[in-house]
């Protein structure tokens, strides 16, 4: 069992940052990639970034610049730095990790950009 848990969220006026943690804990050598995923209300979840073992990484056309997702491994907590923020990138923004077909999410955490 893989226990996620997201930090960092608030309430951000547009072009401001926020950093977003997700701690791992449990069963961690298991995890192979490790991603960011966003849902706006009315809206279906989306991809934001994923970091594989080696970092490695992907990121959605939307945040592209604007994002950077990194892990430190040795904490088993990967990280979402936030910079100029718009008011879409609102939505709840959830932690996975993954390990052959399965996957582990956390709770999600708010973010909110306010124009």
């Amino acid at each position: 069992q893989v226990h996620l848990v997201e930090s960092g969220g608030g309430l951000v006026q547009a072009g401001g940052s926020l950093r977003l943690s997700c701690a791992a804990s449990g069963s961690t050598a298991r995890i192979d990639s490790m991603g960011w995923y966003r849902q706006a209300p009315g809206r279906q979840r989306e991809l934001v970034a994923t970091i594989s073992p080696g970092a490695s990484t992907n990121y959605a056309n939307s945040v592209k610049g604007r994002f950077t997702i990194s892990r430190d491994n040795a904490k088993n907590t990967v990280y979402l730095q936030m910079n100029s923020l718009k008011p879409e990138d609102t939505a709840v923004y959830y932690c996975k990790a993954s390990w052959g077909i399965f996957g582990s999410w956390g709770q999600g955490t708010q973010v909110t950009v306010s124009l």
